[in-house]
């Protein structure tokens, strides 16, 4: 099985309250790491213009560029449920290494800004997950612009739609993400 990750494009307001949930649920110190991100994407002219929003989280692809790269083998993916994870005590860290963040497409890779950074990224709520809930950020979404789920369940609920304003969907990593994209007026 592998879970994965719904976005609503349509939906989102770009609130930020996945960022904060997350951050405070996970005890995520201010500073540069943040483990879901999200982007504004503005295109266009005066007075044709288009904004939207794009969430970044780690997308646990189902073939992960950060695992491949990683010359310590500290990126791990569940064969339960397809989660990427990171084995920070196995990482050896921004300053001598961080190829995760390099490699990785979508920024998933998060560093704090401690000198010896352990690697750190969304877990996709694992623990969570055990107690039978959703991730904290689908929790906390008030536009409900996020689900989760096992991806044969989210593609039946919600298509297969895997692209949107921002993304750019790399099929040789298969991310795990349905989305439903807020396209450009006419």
């Amino acid at each position: 099985m592998q879970l994965g990750l719904y976005f609503d494009q349509t939906r989102c307001v770009g609130c930020f309250t996945c960022v904060v949930a997350c951050k405070d649920w996970h005890d995520i110190p201010a500073g540069p790491a943040n483990w879901m991100n999200v982007r504004c994407i503005e295109q266009g002219k005066f007075p044709d213009v288009f904004v939207a929003y794009l969430v970044r989280p780690c997308y646990h692809c189902e073939d992960p560029l950060c695992r491949a790269h990683c010359p310590t083998g500290a990126i791990s993916k569940s064969d339960e449920n397809g989660i990427v994870t990171v084995n920070q005590d196995l990482c050896l860290g921004l300053s001598e290494c961080g190829i995760c963040k390099e490699v990785c497409p979508y920024g998933a890779p998060q560093f704090g800004a401690e000198p010896d950074a352990r690697m750190q990224k969304c877990e996709l709520c694992a623990e969570r997950w055990q107690q039978g809930k959703k991730p904290i950020c689908v929790e906390a979404c008030l536009m409900r612009a996020l689900d989760a789920g096992p991806m044969e369940e989210l593609k039946k609920t919600y298509g297969c739609n895997q692209s949107a304003a921002g993304f750019v969907y790399q099929a040789e990593l298969r991310p795990a993400v349905i989305m439903k994209a807020k396209t450009v007026k006419s």
